[in-house]
């Protein structure tokens, strides 16, 4: 089915028809239209139009509304103060709308003009590493554009850049080299069967210690370690097959943690910092070759003006290390090449810690210096603040240790699973399976909820009791909502949801019907913008709105006139499938019953 398009863009091309006939210099101009507490819509465009044209804006508005038919979309039009236009919609108009929207399974939500390919890095864990707090914000936000993003047209190619290079892996490789057994799993180990993510990370654990503690305390084993480190880089087979012993360990850890985060991650999708060692050496040769990468005491290193470290001088991007070593650029700069080249990608979104946004900056730079980005390739970081205690500082543990992704996962479902089971409790509507199945999807809804509500560039406070409130601008008020809603539509008994465009509206009814006409709206300008807390915003504000339509319309009790009931069991109907979706393009699951 085609699209449907929101009574505001219907609203909003009237308003710009009638300005260009009424000042047909103003051809084209954008009337300004937005929704208002005086009408339904304010166009506030005519002001600035009439100051250009040394016109009277009372005057210009006035011919411009008596070019605007009324009595099938728009009902009144008048003008207000020094020339706005306030425009109320048809109660018809709106059902209409609604019912056009209802009858799409994209609820008439339109596919993106000129969709292209956007290759999306989020998610990155560390081989060898416990996964922390810290790697929330990126799975997460993360995981929610790449849904908007494909919902909207755009074709997404998911990148985990993991961190599976660098010298402690011959630290890690040798230890195991002299003690062959400390990645063995209890219990015997076959192709067939794969360890749990607790114990891949605890052998990890284990063995980083281990291999740590030698390292530091005997040179000998120091000297082979970094020995192996050359053998690492150097490509000898022994080596590697060991080195992929380690990232096969941490995969079904990381596959672990993911799954709890109710998150899909595939192994192809997976490519880390060694995937781009190939690309390396020809990556530097191009940047010297080219004269944007010039040797500086022996590195090879990118200038930039504008960025000065605290002595006044030029801060370089340090592409190739003078002892012949590739830093992080050099790496970022081939995924580029590759990303660009091979994948044909028309945007790189990068979801990474804000405090890397010098090292993107720089290396965006570069790439557009080469050539490997252009007018028509850009990249992007979505750059995120940092997670917060409840005292306003970077999350720790009480004793001072950055908190371990999988504990807070845990204490989030168990804090869920209380709050579902205490409000179930005078009910018992739920067996003892769907509590703790609804625990699950509340409490990991939760977590991402409060994430994604908040602006990704700004730091926020993990406070689980707020997170699990059954009030407030919350997961759980909304998953309640969407519940409540199923619930109304299951005793409705032979009342089913039908549109009735030829009644009279009631002002909550209205003012739901128009907040549900602006989804499409929403999650274009979401997906432009990288801004999934505005999807997070909106749910927030319908689940409010149904809650005031809720009280003040009844539905099913008291019952009310036949087509009456039947429209507002459509705007619930329609109401929970705008939830729903709105959800799942977040990553949260939305319980028919809690």
């Amino acid at each position: 089915m085609a699209s449907v398009p929101s009574l505001a863009s219907s609203v909003d091309q009237r308003v710009a028809d009638a300005l260009a006939s009424a000042l047909p210099e103003a051809g084209g101009a954008d009337p300004l239209l937005r929704r208002s507490d005086r009408a339904d819509f304010q166009a506030n465009g005519i002001l600035a139009l009439a100051k250009k044209a040394k016109a009277n804006p009372r005057e210009l508005a006035a011919t411009v509304v008596e070019g605007i038919p009324t009595g099938d979309l728009i009902q009144e039009i008048e003008v207000s103060g020094p020339g706005f236009l306030n425009i109320t919609i048809t109660d018809r108009a709106i059902i209409e709308t609604l019912a056009a929207r209802a009858g799409d399974d994209r609820l008439g939500v339109p596919l993106a003009a000129n969709p292209g390919t956007t290759v999306i890095d989020y998610a990155q864990p560390n081989v060898a590493k416990e996964m922390h707090v810290g790697h929330l914000r990126s799975a997460v936000i993360g995981a929610a554009m790449v849904e908007i993003l494909e919902f909207t047209g755009e074709k997404v190619v998911r990148r985990h850049h993991i961190g599976d290079w660098g010298t402690q892996f011959g630290m890690l490789i040798q230890y195991l080299l002299e003690h062959p057994h400390e990645l063995d799993h209890k219990g015997g180990h076959d192709a067939d069967k794969q360890a749990s993510g607790e114990e891949a990370m605890s052998n990890l654990n284990r063995l980083y210690k281990a291999s740590r503690a030698l390292f530091d305390s005997d040179e000998e084993f120091k000297t082979r370690a970094r020995a192996r480190v050359v053998d690492l880089q150097a490509g000898d087979p022994e080596t590697l097959s060991l080195w992929q012993r380690f990232v096969d360990e941490s995969k079904i850890y990381f596959y672990s943690v993911f799954n709890k985060l109710d998150m899909d991650i595939q192994d192809p999708d997976v490519v880390g910092e060694s995937g781009y060692n190939d690309m390396l050496v020809e990556t530097c040769k191009l940047l010297e070759d080219s004269g944007v990468a010039v040797r500086s005491n022996g590195a090879l290193c990118v200038f930039f003006d504008e960025y000065k470290g605290q002595d006044g001088n030029p801060t370089p991007l340090i592409v190739q290390k003078s002892d012949g070593g590739f830093g992080y650029a050099a790496t970022d700069l081939s995924a580029i090449r590759d990303r660009v080249g091979n994948l044909d990608a028309s945007t790189l979104l990068y979801v990474v810690d804000a405090r890397q946004s010098l090292h993107f900056k720089m290396v965006f730079e570069t790439a557009r210096r080469a050539g490997w980005l252009n007018d028509e390739v850009k990249a992007v970081q979505l750059a995120f603040g940092t997670v917060l205690g409840k005292d306003g500082k970077p999350f720790k543990t009480r004793e001072g240790e950055t908190v371990r992704l999988v504990d807070l996962l845990d204490e989030a479902v168990d804090r869920a699973t209380a709050v579902v089971r205490e409000k179930d409790k005078d009910r018992g509507l739920l067996t003892e399976q769907e509590i703790v199945e609804n625990g699950v999807q509340v409490g990991i809804g939760a977590v991402k909820y409060a994430d994604l509500s908040t602006s990704a560039a700004r730091d926020y406070k993990f406070d689980l009791d707020q997170m699990v409130s059954l009030t407030g601008d919350t997961s759980v008020y909304l998953q309640y909502a969407y519940a409540r809603i199923r619930s109304i539509l299951r005793n409705a008994g032979d009342r089913s949801p039908v549109a009735h465009p030829e009644l009279e509206l009631a002002s909550a009814e209205r003012a739901l019907g128009l907040h549900l006409d602006g989804f499409g709206a929403l999650i274009e300008e979401a997906a432009a913008e990288y801004a999934p807390h505005k999807v997070a915003a909106y749910l927030y504000q319908l689940a409010s709105l149904f809650t005031t339509f809720y009280t003040e319309c009844p539905v099913v009790k008291p019952e009310p006139e036949l087509v009456v009931g039947e429209n507002r069991l459509f705007l619930c109907e329609l109401t929970a499938r705008t939830l729903s979706k709105g959800m799942a393009l977040l990553g949260i699951r939305t319980p028919e019953k809690l």
